[in-house]
């Protein structure tokens, strides 16, 4: 427990920040509220000892984590209360997303340590929740206008399909299903059409309850599902299409394919916004969830480069409404992590990290993973622990994090919230390297 001592001091050290703090006090004291909470979990593990807790490994990934977290806080801090009024106003919403991540990981740190001390009184979870509940709200006033009306005016999960409008080609094609750009609500769309279902029932019953699950994440930084259509519902084929936001770059994989040229500073932040994406399903206030299918062609890009990660109705959802097909762009073994290729291994939230690090090193390369290899020698060089080469002028912060991702050993694998707070160091420091655009960071 060598990081308590430095966790307390930092946390110290934003306090004193703060109560100097004269303009742009708000945001910067609620974060030092958010770290008080803290305090008293963390001063109780330093008490209770390591030997008494029962989840120590748990315990002391969430406290390097929270190292990290008060780190990242402290220099947003500073940078915050000594940026001028013009610099403030064109960088609100950055800013803003900044604070928010540092807020949701704060909130998470305090709901583990407070499980594994066991001490969670009533006061200390009153007030978390309140903190969620402001953050929560701050979020939707930053979601757009059109998303909003979507909330207001569609009413019930289920959608008629009168209501849609969509074009006759798709924009997008995968063997499971074809992606169509239209309109709801008079507001653009994408339709997602699966392609051979199979019966209707009880496929449906599922495929409706997960979707309704989905559109509980809440971020910008994860793909909004509107609701599902049914199209000639009686008949033996009935058409299963989902209504989702509309990217208009499309895949991740589509923008590498067409955009060979994309510079240090716009790929470490579509590596920082697919992390978020990927931190949100990972630590949803509801019960966390893993993805289990995460591919570049699960991540979508819209018109100003933000990544959204998409492909949550999941794998089983999928699975009961179309036959099995083996037939893919990238076979989904390139994704696989070792301990998914040995036997009798569950799907955890570290393989999530081993597939998303094989997603940065496309980021970071432009590459399709394993190239014109085999399902053989992919699977001999995965078990192995082979790791494709990085570019040479990668970054070397961003390419230590994307071998840690890669690690052959599970438990060598970051956190999604480290690795949401190295890449945040990352960006920063690329943006203010001599020549880098800040448009780009």
């Amino acid at each position: 427990m060598d990081l308590i001592d430095p966790i307390l001091s930092l946390a110290s050290e934003i306090h004193t920040l703060v109560k100097n703090v004269k303009d742009n006090k708000d945001r910067c004291l609620y974060v030092s509220n958010r770290v008080e909470t803290l305090e008293g979990p963390v001063r109780g593990i330093k008490e209770l000892g390591a030997a008494q807790l029962k989840d120590k490994a748990m315990v002391e990934i969430t406290l390097k984590d929270l190292r990290d977290t008060l780190q990242a806080a402290k220099k947003l801090i500073e940078k915050y209360t000594s940026a001028n009024k013009v610099k403030l106003f064109f960088k609100s919403s950055i800013y803003g997303e900044r604070f928010t991540i540092v807020n949701d990981h704060l909130n998470d740190a305090s709901q583990t340590l407070c499980l594994a001390l066991h001490v969670v009184n009533i006061n200390k979870t009153e007030y978390a929740r309140l903190c969620v509940t402001k953050v929560i709200i701050k979020k939707c006033k930053d979601i757009k206008v059109f998303l909003f009306a979507f909330e207001k005016n569609t009413v019930g999960l289920e959608k008629k399909p009168k209501e849609l409008q969509y074009e006759t080609e798709p924009f997008m094609k995968t063997p499971a299903s074809e992606v169509y750009k239209g309109e709801l609500n008079r507001s653009t769309v994408a339709i997602k059409r699966y392609l051979n279902p199979q019966s209707i029932s009880p496929e449906l019953r599922i495929f409706n309850k997960e979707v309704d699950t989905m559109k509980c994440f809440e971020s910008p930084n994860i793909l909004q599902i509107y609701g599902i259509c049914i199209k000639n519902e009686q008949s033996p084929n009935p058409e299963f299409l989902i209504v989702m936001e509309y990217c208009e770059k499309g895949s991740l994989r589509q923008v590498l394919d067409n955009e060979r040229d994309l510079p240090w500073t716009r790929k470490a932040q579509m590596c920082l916004d697919a992390a978020r994406g990927l931190y949100r399903l990972h630590h949803t206030e509801k019960k966390s969830k893993v993805h289990g299918c995460l591919t570049s062609s699960n991540f979508l890009v819209d018109v100003g480069y933000r990544v959204k990660l998409g492909g949550l109705e999941l794998a089983t959802t999928e699975t009961s409404l179309r036959r099995k097909s083996n037939d893919a762009e990238i076979t989904s073994l390139c994704y696989c992590s070792p301990q998914m290729l040995s036997k009798n291994s569950y799907y955890t939230k570290e393989c999530d990290i081993y597939s998303f690090g094989i997603v940065l090193w496309e980021i970071a390369t432009g590459e399709k993973p394993f190239k014109g290899m085999s399902d053989d020698v992919i699977y001999q060089k995965v078990c192995k622990g082979d790791k494709e080469p990085l570019p040479d002028d990668c970054p070397p912060a961003l390419a230590e994090l994307i071998d840690a991702c890669r690690a052959h050993d599970s438990f060598k694998r970051p956190t999604v919230v480290g690795v949401v707070n190295k890449l945040l160091r990352i960006v920063d420091c690329l943006a203010e390297a001599p020549g880098s655009s800040s448009a780009s960071a």
